[in-house]
C-alpha cells in the first residue's frame, strides 16, 4: 500500500513539475516571432488556463467513464507531439499579423496534448486514490502538485535558463515527459483493476454526505476567476514596464502558486480577519498609486508592492474557495473543473477581452474592483463589520475605475489599444510658449513634439537630441552626402526630423496602430526632407526577406513600454544588421532603461563580430524637451569614432564577467538587472 501511495505522489509531483516547466520554455520560444511583446506571456496564460480547464474536464469525464484505453492513446499521442516539439517546429513568420491566433496555434501543436495529459493527472489520480484507498478526497495532493509547480518555476530562471539553450531545454523536457508517460500508463493499468470493486462502496458512503449548494459552486468559479485576473493584471503591468523575461513572468506566478499551497495545505495559518484587513489596506494603497497617473516606481519597490497585493488577493480567493470545497469525492472533479474554469475566465477577461473592449488600460483598477466585490460576496455571512468594510472598498474601487477613465480622457487626443501596446497621445498646453504632444505606452514616453515655432516643431526631442548617440551617428556618419537610414521602431517618427533632401529613411514597425498616429498626430514624417518608407511587421522578419539595404546608420529602438525585445539583440540579429549596412555603417542601439543595463551584452555582441562598441550618454534639457539618453554605437569604422566630436562624447563599455553571448537559442537578462 505504501508503494502504491508513493507511486501516486511521484506521478502527481512529476506531472506538475513538467507542466509548469514547459510554460516559460514554450512562451520564450514564441517571443521572437511576436516582436518580444510583453503581451505574449499574458496570452500564453490564457492558453494555459484554458488548456488546464480542458484537462480537468477530461479528468472529470474519465473519472465517470473509465475508458482507460483512450487514456493510453492520449499518452502515446502526447509523447509523439512532445518529440516533434523538441526536434521540430513551425513556421511562425506571419505571427505578428495574427498574434493571438499564432500563440494558440503554436502552443496547441507543440504542447497541447502533453499539457492536457499533465494537467489531468492531479485531479484524476486523486479520485483514483480515494477509490483505491477507500478514503475521502486527498486535497493535500493538490498542495503537493503546486509545490512541484513552484519548484519548476524557481528552477527555470536560476538553474535552467542561464545555463542551457532553448533546444537543450526542450529535449530535456521531452525526456522528462517520456518518463512521466511510462509512470502514468503503469499507474492507470494498475488502478483500472483495483478501483472497479470500490465504486459501489463509494456511492453508499457519499449518500450520507451533503451535496454542495449552488451558491458554493458559483463561488468555486468566481473566486479563482478573481485570483486569475490578479495574476494576469499584475504580470502584465510588471512585464510591460520592465521586460518580458521569464524571471518577471515567474515571480507573480510563483506568488499565485504559493497561495494555492497555503490555502490547500495550511488553511488556518493566516487568520481570516487579518488576511481581509491586510488585503483591504493593499487595495487602498495600490489604488492610490494607480491614481497617480504616469508615475513609475523603482524596480524593487514596484515589484514588491504588487507581489504583496497579488499574494494577499490570491490567498484570500483560494482560501475562501477551499473553505467551500465539496465533501463528496464524486464532486471533487466538478470542484477542480469550476476552479479551472474560473482561472480560464479570469485570464481571458484580462488577456484578450480587455484589450478588445477598452482603449485605455484599466486592467489593474478593474481587477481591484472585482476582488473587492468577491470579498464582499464571500464574507457577507460573517458579520456587519466585514459587510461594511467590503461594501466601502467595493465602492472605492469602482470609483477608481471611473476616475481613471475621466483622467485618461483628459488631454488625450488619441487612444488605441491592441495586442502590442496601449498607446495614448496627450496634448499638454503647459510647455513654455508652446503645446507639447506626447506618445506613451503605459507610463513610458515614446516620443514628443513641441508645437511652437517652426524650429521647435522640427527639432528632435526626448531620446533623439542632436547630442545623443543617434544624433552624433546621423550627423557624422556621412559628411555632407545623402544618407540611407534604417530605423527599427517608429514611435512618433522623431528620427524623421533628421531627414534632409536626398536622404532615405526606412522605418520598421511591428504595431500597425503606430503608423497612423505618427503620420497624423505628429508632423515629423510629413515635414521631413527625406523620402520616408514604413514597413509593417517584425523588423527581423522583414530584413531577412529584403535585399541588402546598404544603410549608413541602422537605429535599433524597438521598445514596448520599457520592455526589451531580446531577439533584436542576438548574434544572429547583429549578423543580419551587418548584411544591410553599407561599408563602414553604424548600428545605433538605444539602451536607455531604468531596470536593465544592456551595455555589456551589446559589447559582447560587437566583440564577437569583430566590431567596436562605444557608449554615448546625453543629459536632459527640459527647455528643449530632451531626456537623458544612453546609446551604444557599434561599427567597424574606426574613422567614425576618431572624429573629435564623437571621440569627446563616446566612452568604452564596461564588460561583465561571466556574461554569455546572446543568440537566438540563448539569452538571459538576469545578470543585467538593476535591482
Amino acid at each position: 500500500m505504501a508503494r502504491s501511495r508513493l507511486l501516486f505522489a511521484c506521478a502527481i509531483f512529476l506531472a506538475s513539475f513538467l507542466l509548469f516547466l514547459v510554460e516559460p520554455i514554450a512562451a520564450k520560444q514564441l517571443l521572437p516571432f511576436l516582436g518580444g511583446s510583453a503581451a505574449v506571456w499574458i496570452t500564453c496564460l490564457v492558453f494555459f488556463q484554458t488548456a488546464l480547464l480542458l484537462a480537468y474536464l477530461y479528468a472529470h469525464w474519465l473519472a465517470r467513464h473509465p475508458v482507460w484505453g483512450l487514456h493510453f492513446l492520449l499518452l502515446a499521442a502526447a509523447l509523439a507531439l512532445a518529440i516533434f516539439w523538441a526536434f521540430g517546429g513551425l513556421d511562425l513568420s506571419s505571427g505578428p499579423e495574427h498574434p493571438v491566433t499564432t500563440i494558440f496555434l503554436a502552443l496547441g501543436v507543440w504542447i497541447g496534448l502533453p499539457f492536457l495529459a499533465l494537467g489531468a493527472t492531479s485531479p484524476l489520480l486523486q479520485v483514483c486514490w480515494s477509490r483505491v484507498e477507500g478514503t475521502s478526497i486527498p486535497y493535500r495532493l493538490f498542495a503537493l502538485s503546486n509545490l512541484a509547480s513552484l519548484l519548476a518555476l524557481a528552477a527555470y530562471p536560476t538553474l535552467i535558463e542561464p545555463y542551457f539553450t532553448l533546444h537543450a531545454q526542450r529535449v530535456a523536457w521531452c525526456c522528462g515527459f517520456a518518463a512521466f508517460a511510462l509512470i502514468a500508463a503503469a499507474l492507470a493499468a494498475r488502478t483500472r483493476s483495483a478501483a472497479s470493486g470500490t465504486v459501489q462502496n463509494d456511492a453508499a458512503h457519499e449518500s450520507t454526505l451533503p451535496a454542495a449548494p449552488l451558491a458554493h459552486r458559483l463561488l468555486w468559479l468566481l473566486l479563482p476567476m478573481g485570483a486569475s485576473m490578479q495574476l494576469c493584471a499584475v504580470t502584465s503591468y510588471i512585464t510591460a514596464n520592465i521586460a518580458p523575461i521569464p524571471l518577471l513572468w515567474i515571480l507573480p506566478l510563483a506568488a499565485y502558486l504559493i497561495t494555492l499551497i497555503l490555502a490547500f495545505e495550511f488553511p488556518r495559518m493566516v487568520p481570516r480577519g487579518i488576511l481581509t484587513r491586510f488585503l483591504a489596506v493593499m487595495l487602498a494603497a495600490l489604488g492610490y498609486m494607480l491614481s497617480q497617473m504616469d508615475v513609475s516606481l523603482p524596480m524593487r519597490i514596484g515589484i514588491g508592492f504588487f507581489l504583496l497585493e497579488l499574494f494577499a488577493a490570491c490567498l484570500f480567493c483560494h482560501s475562501e474557495a477551499y473553505a467551500l470545497r465539496p465533501r463528496r469525492a464524486s464532486e471533487s472533479t466538478i470542484f477542480y473543473l469550476l476552479f479551472a474554469a474560473g482561472g480560464a475566465l479570469g485570464a481571458f477577461l484580462i488577456g484578450i477581452g480587455s484589450p478588445l473592449v477598452f482603449s485605455f488600460n484599466y486592467d489593474l483598477a478593474i481587477t481591484f474592483a472585482v476582488t473587492a466585490l468577491l470579498a464582499l460576496a464571500a464574507t457577507w455571512s460573517s458579520n456587519w463589520g466585514q459587510r461594511l468594510l467590503w461594501s466601502v472598498a467595493s465602492v472605492m474601487m469602482l470609483v477608481l475605475v471611473f476616475w481613471l477613465h475621466i483622467a485618461y480622457q483628459r488631454d488625450t487626443m488619441v487612444a488605441v489599444r491592441n495586442f502590442y501596446a496601449a498607446l495614448r497621445v496627450k496634448q499638454n498646453f503647459g510647455f513654455p510658449g508652446a503645446t507639447l504632444r506626447t506618445l506613451t505606452n503605459g507610463t513610458i514616453q515614446h516620443g514628443t513634439q513641441i508645437f511652437g515655432t517652426d524650429e521647435q516643431r522640427r527639432t528632435p526631442t526626448t531620446y533623439y537630441a542632436p547630442d545623443s548617440g543617434v544624433g552624433l551617428a546621423l550627423h557624422f556618419c556621412c559628411a555632407d552626402r545623402a544618407r540611407n537610414i534604417g530605423v527599427i521602431g517608429l514611435g512618433a517618427g522623431t528620427i524623421a526630423a533628421y531627414g534632409r533632401p536626398g536622404d532615405c529613411i526606412r522605418f520598421y514597425e511591428i504595431n500597425p496602430a503606430v503608423e497612423p498616429i505618427a503620420r497624423n498626430a505628429f508632423t515629423y514624417i510629413r515635414e521631413s526632407g527625406a523620402q520616408i518608407d514604413i514597413v509593417t511587421g517584425d523588423a527581423r522578419t522583414s530584413l531577412a526577406r529584403e535585399q541588402p539595404q546598404r544603410f549608413d546608420v541602422l537605429v535599433v529602438d524597438a521598445f514596448s513600454g520599457d520592455a526589451i525585445p531580446l531577439h533584436l539583440l542576438t548574434a544572429e540579429a547583429l549578423a543580419l544588421y551587418r548584411k544591410h549596412l553599407a561599408p563602414g555603417g553604424i548600428v545605433a542601439f538605444h539602451v536607455s532603461n531604468q531596470h536593465v543595463n544592456l551595455g555589456p551584452a551589446i559589447a559582447l555582441l560587437a566583440q564577437s563580430a569583430g566590431m567596436q562598441a562605444m557608449r554615448v550618454s546625453s543629459l536632459a534639457n527640459e527647455d528643449r524637451g530632451e531626456f537623458s539618453a544612453t546609446w551604444v554605437l557599434v561599427s567597424d569604422n574606426a574613422a567614425f569614432f576618431a572624429q573629435p566630436e564623437v571621440a569627446a562624447a563616446a566612452r568604452p563599455l564596461v564588460e561583465k564577467a561571466g556574461l554569455r553571448l546572446w543568440t537566438d537559442d540563448y539569452s538571459s537578462l538576469l545578470p543585467l538587472l538593476r535591482w
